[in-house]
């Protein structure tokens, strides 16, 4: 004994450190398991098969009677024949997209050798193999998702921009883990072209990563605009084109105006701004609603950034997940293409099993079962407001309702108030 009454420790021997409280963020690096080779062959295998039916479908283009390829070859053509001559469109109200779109609908000029369809659907595909074997690097599970959660939505995701964007995101989401500079750079582009992606930077933990990626996402961003500033004109023509738009008819207020209109409610529905919103009494409202809510999500996200303590390796995979969650229910539109991003971000997040978004990741899928239903398939009961439109609306939103409600709930939870 010493004469302080501790017994001092034998020679070589080190105290263990004290365990944490909480551990720290380690970028999700420990949670990284690789794919078995016979893991990547069926992925692999199944991509090819299901993209192969998806790829027909459009080819063929007859489910329901909506012409889905016909936004490529009509819409996203004469765009890019703006575009390749300088200019964005302007005076134009289906033109509702941030300027770095622009890089997306000119991408087909890559390959003169092909038609500007088929050029853009190879592109396309080409992002779809991009996610898909970025995810089963990351985690084979979340592979899984978006290669069988994809073609739920049958051929819309060949015919529209959000696979490429996507695509950008879950890079980004995923360099985050140990490249904060890069996720950040990817994620500021990604909002030039769509904007949602800048939410993957929200569940970064404090600290320098967080600073290093919001400083790479602004350069990027900034620098990405000015180039597109000086290189075309009419780059913010679109900004005038957002505040016109309407209440849409698969959106979360005009399922509300689906049921008052079989009620006796004199609205009806007109396609105008390249979509099919209502218009007549107390649409205005719904709308106005509608953008308060969206204001009340942004704040409980701040509220949550500002609350949140713990950061697990999943973290900003869930706070991703759950914020476009809760953008995509409150927004005045909710075109079935936004399940294009929700199955990204999901999947995203089943790569780590620490995630506390399985069931609400898990939900995604019906959503889009059900969604594909209700676009291209019965489409024209969804603009009619049928009893089997309005079915299908009312369960494709209570299901993402119910998918938002978990998410927020388990995010909360997790780093805000864990145990």
């Amino acid at each position: 004994m010493t004469p302080h009454g501790i017994t001092p420790l034998p020679a070589g021997h080190r105290l263990a450190p004290r365990p944490a409280l909480h551990a720290p963020y380690d970028g999700g690096r420990r949670d990284r398991r690789g794919a078995q080779p016979g893991d990547v062959a069926a992925l692999a295998a199944v991509w090819a098969l299901t993209r192969a039916v998806m790829l027909a479908l459009l080819v063929v283009d007859r489910l329901g009677d909506s012409g889905v390829a016909g936004e490529v070859h009509s819409l996203y053509r004469a765009w890019y024949e703006q575009l390749a001559h300088g200019a964005f469109p302007i005076h134009d109200v289906t033109w509702q997209y941030p300027p770095g779109a622009a890089l997306v609908l000119l991408s087909p000029a890559a390959l003169p050798w092909l038609t500007y369809f088929q050029a853009f659907v190879l592109i396309v595909l080409v992002c779809d193999a991009v996610v898909t074997c970025a995810l089963a690097r990351a985690g084979v599970r979340g592979g899984w998702l978006w290669v069988c959660g994809l073609p739920l939505l049958l051929n819309l995701p060949l015919a529209r921009y959000d696979v490429p964007v996507t695509a950008v995101a879950v890079l980004a989401l995923l360099a985050l883990r140990s490249r904060p500079r890069l996720g950040g750079a990817l994620a500021g582009i990604g909002a030039t072209i769509k904007v949602w992606p800048l939410l993957t930077l929200l569940g970064t933990p404090r600290g320098p990563g967080t600073r290093a990626a919001w400083g790479a996402a602004v350069a990027s961003a900034a620098a990405l605009l000015a180039v597109l500033v000086l290189g075309f004109s009419n780059t913010l023509d679109f900004l005038r084109q957002q505040g016109a738009r309407g209440v849409q008819i698969e959106s979360l207020g005009g399922t509300a105006l689906h049921v008052a209109r079989n009620l006796g409610w004199p609205g009806e529905t007109r396609y105008q701004y390249g979509a099919f919103e209502f218009v007549g009494p107390y649409v205005s409202s719904v709308s106005r609603l509608s953008l308060l809510l969206t204001a009340a999500a942004f704040c409980w996200l701040v509220l949550w950034r500002v609350r949140a303590r713990h950061w697990g390796p999943a973290t900003p995979f869930d706070a991703a997940f759950a914020a476009v969650l809760l953008f995509t229910v409150t927004s005045r539109v909710i075109s079935p293409q936004y399940l294009v991003w929700l199955l990204g971000l999901a999947a995203v997040c089943l790569t780590c099993r620490h995630t506390v978004m399985r069931p609400a990741a898990l939900l995604v899928l019906p959503t889009a079962a059900v969604s594909a239903l209700a676009y291209p398939l019965l489409y024209d009961d969804v603009v009619a407001g049928t009893a089997v439109g309005c079915t299908l609306l009312l369960v494709r939103n209570g299901l993402l309702l119910l998918a938002t409600a978990l998410a927020c709930r388990r995010l909360w939870r997790s780093a805000v108030r864990p145990g």
